[in-house]
């Protein structure tokens, strides 16, 4: 009884054992490379799979998820002879299960090394200043390079970026010295344009604004010219509307003459000739306002 027991033991554990071994569950974005007594001779798509227990071999399962890899900072020398560090990083798919499990023994090594060695043929037909602004370019070429040749492995290079490009610190600090020079050349190229804008504004305005000021006192002249003109007129009109006589414009005459010596800077006062004439008119017509009485006739003659 005992003996029956421990061999439907030992059938339950073998069992148990066989299907396990039959039995695999592949997940999600993986992969499995079944190998039938050492040869390929599957791959195990996800979900439930079925194998012969004891003669297939599943091997590692295979990532096909998007994976990223940073490789060590790698020195490079530019064209023009300057030793620089480059750090990059890699993001790549495996396409492929059966391929980067028997085409290369070290999948990622070998993206490293060949990653290093095609930067260094890349950067070694730049200079330095180059290198430091062509990025891009240095990224095409190196997916270009990897993709052609990790294609054959199963590996699909999918972006190659360079995180950063380390100058030495002589070359560091010299750069630093020629941006601040430029950035003070800039500086003072701005700072000239900006004063030569100021006076070319400042010189405009002075223009415009002489040219108001001119245009106003010739329309102020105009306008002046104008009322007095206009006032002339108006004196001469009422003039001859009056009809004055010389005794009166004589007695005008005499009225400015007071006006004529006011002000500090008259200090001899010259008497014109025609004073006299003047007076002369103003006595001929009280004369002859004032008329003496006629003489008395003469006597008779007896």
């Amino acid at each position: 009884m005992e003996a029956g027991l421990i061999l439907l033991i030992i059938i339950a554990v073998f069992a148990l054992l066989l299907a396990a071994k039959t039995v695999r569950i592949i997940p999600q974005a993986r992969a499995g490379v079944v190998e039938r007594l050492g040869r390929y001779q599957r791959t195990l798509s996800p979900g439930l799979a079925i194998v012969v227990p004891f003669v297939d071999r599943v091997g590692n399962m295979i990532d096909l998820r998007e994976q990223v890899v940073t490789f060590k900072p790698a020195g490079v020398i530019t064209g023009d002879n300057v030793g620089i560090q480059i750090d990059s990083v890699l993001y790549f798919t495996i396409t492929d299960a059966k391929s980067v499990s028997y085409e290369v023994a070290n999948p990622l090594q070998a993206i490293e090394q060949l990653t290093v060695t095609t930067l260094r043929n890349v950067i070694g037909g730049m200079t330095l200043e180059e290198a430091l602004t062509s990025r891009d370019t240095i990224n095409s070429q190196l997916r270009t390079v990897l993709d052609e040749a990790t294609g054959r492995w199963g590996i699909r290079v999918n972006r190659v970026e360079v995180k950063a490009i380390d100058p030495p610190a002589s070359i560091q600090e010299a750069m630093e010295k020629q941006m601040r020079a430029e950035r003070d050349r800039r500086a003072a190229i701005l700072t000239a344009e900006g004063s030569k804008q100021s006076q070319i504004l400042n010189a405009e305005g002075e223009k415009q604004a002489s040219v108001l000021r001119a245009e106003g006192q010739r329309t102020a002249a105009i306008l002046r010219s104008e009322g007095e003109a206009k006032a002339i007129d108006t004196v001469f009109a009422a003039i001859h509307q009056g009809r004055p006589d010389e005794g009166l414009l004589s007695y005008q005459y005499l009225q400015m003459l007071p006006k004529l010596a006011q002000g500090d800077a008259n200090k001899i006062f010259v008497i014109p000739s025609e004073f006299s004439q003047a007076l002369g008119n103003i006595g001929g017509a009280i004369a002859g306002a004032v008329k003496p009485p006629p003489p008395p006739p003469p006597p008779p003659i007896l």
